[in-house]
């Protein structure tokens, strides 16, 4: 009878620890932050938008590739999916230095160079996070720096994210190792919607404001009207 009392204990334990376990990753999934700055980069409108603290701070003109979406080696085709910046290169060069192999030549370009189409001034190397973009990262696909800045918002890369060198030297300070950058293929306006109704939300409020401030009172300076929506 003891033993039987004993049993009878323990199989209800045995049930709850077994419960416990199934839910642990839920639970852990749950709790698990949003990354507090993040890149979202659209192939349609070639723009990339970032993203810190649940706040949209910026919208970039980009270029991805010329040759399509992929991640097949020698395709120099650009990923969809997410990716991470798993290593950066380039902090303190001076706008347009040019990069080989992640190294700084000594050459300096100016914005669009005729003739000339290297990597200058700042580079993210991106690593794969899922199945399908796992190559990115020996494909050295970067966001980076380019002279030809006459080619961004159009598809004119050999595989990577281009941006203007005032930009990504902006960026670049911006972001840390580990940051996620999601290249989608559609539009922007669909993954940053939330962002851009809290914008909206914040000029009401000032145009209300502006609205109600007596005539000849200064106004302080809009901090959303360098967003571009």
């Amino acid at each position: 009878m003891a033993n039987s009392a004993a049993l009878s204990e323990r199989r209800p334990r045995a049930v709850l620890w077994r419960a416990v376990a199934a839910l642990a990753p839920l639970i852990l999934a749950s709790c698990a932050s949003k990354p507090s700055t993040y890149l979202v980069a659209s192939v349609e409108d070639q723009k990339m938008a970032l993203v810190d603290d649940e706040r949209l701070i910026a919208i970039y003109p980009i270029s991805t590739s010329k040759f399509g979406l992929g991640n097949e080696f020698n395709s120099f085709q650009t990923p969809l999916g997410k990716l991470q910046v798993a290593k950066k290169y380039g902090g303190g060069a001076v706008a347009g230095a040019v990069f080989k192999d992640r190294r700084p030549t000594g050459e300096v370009l100016p914005i669009d160079a005729p003739g000339r189409d290297p990597i200058v001034t700042r580079i993210l190397w991106l690593r794969g996070l899922e199945e399908w973009n796992k190559n990115s990262y020996p494909r050295y696909i970067y966001i980076h720096g380019t002279p030809e800045e006459r080619n961004l918002g159009k598809p004119y890369s050999w595989g990577c994210i281009r941006m203007r060198s005032s930009d990504i030297i902006g960026l670049y300070d911006r972001v840390p190792v580990g940051t996620v950058v999601e290249i989608v293929k559609g539009p922007l306006r669909p993954e940053i919607k939330p962002y851009l109704e809290a914008i909206e939300k914040t000029r009401q409020a000032e145009r209300e404001k502006a609205e109600a401030t007596p005539e000849g009172e200064p106004e302080a300076a809009s901090p959303s009207a360098a967003i571009e929506s």
